[in-house]
């Protein structure tokens, strides 16, 4: 089953169990799709671009929260983690710090990297193995520190 089809199956039993949180994070999520399709050339969204969307999604449920919470609106707060809870059983198990750091040796041995101005080719090196796996900006601050 494609995650298209999930994602259809999914929000008939949120509607179906009167889940507002799943509801609408789903719709909002199959818009950004439907957008994606109808954009330029037809074509049908791929699992991985799904998950991309998704990922998407996430980091702008993280980024409303924290907005919310210093904006002192728990409530709409509480909202948006309810949706990012639902939103994150589609993604990947994220890797632990550790397993990035392993990549991270890994990258900068392959890539010969000596000093900080080698960082784009160190990102470029180890991102393919972690994409959708790890934090963005988790894996720049570990390169960063990992460099000298």
């Amino acid at each position: 089953m494609s995650l298209k089809d999930q994602l259809q199956k999914d929000l008939i039993e949120a509607m179906k169990s009167k889940n507002e949180a799943g509801v609408g994070a789903i719709r909002m999520l199959k818009t950004a799709i439907m957008k994606f399709e109808t954009a330029g050339e037809a074509k049908k969204a791929t699992d991985e671009e799904v998950l991309q969307m998704i990922g998407k999604e996430i980091k702008q449920r993280k980024d409303s929260i924290e907005q919310f919470e210093k904006g002192n609106r728990p409530d709409l707060a509480i909202k948006e983690k309810a949706e990012l809870a639902f939103l994150e059983k589609y993604m990947p198990a994220q890797m632990s710090e550790d397993e990035i750091k392993a990549i991270i040796k890994e990258g900068i041995a392959a890539t010969g990297a000596s000093s900080k101005a080698d960082m784009g080719r160190v990102m470029g090196a180890i991102m393919p193995k972690v994409k959708g796996k790890a934090d963005g900006g988790l894996v720049n601050k570990l390169v960063q520190a990992a460099l000298p």
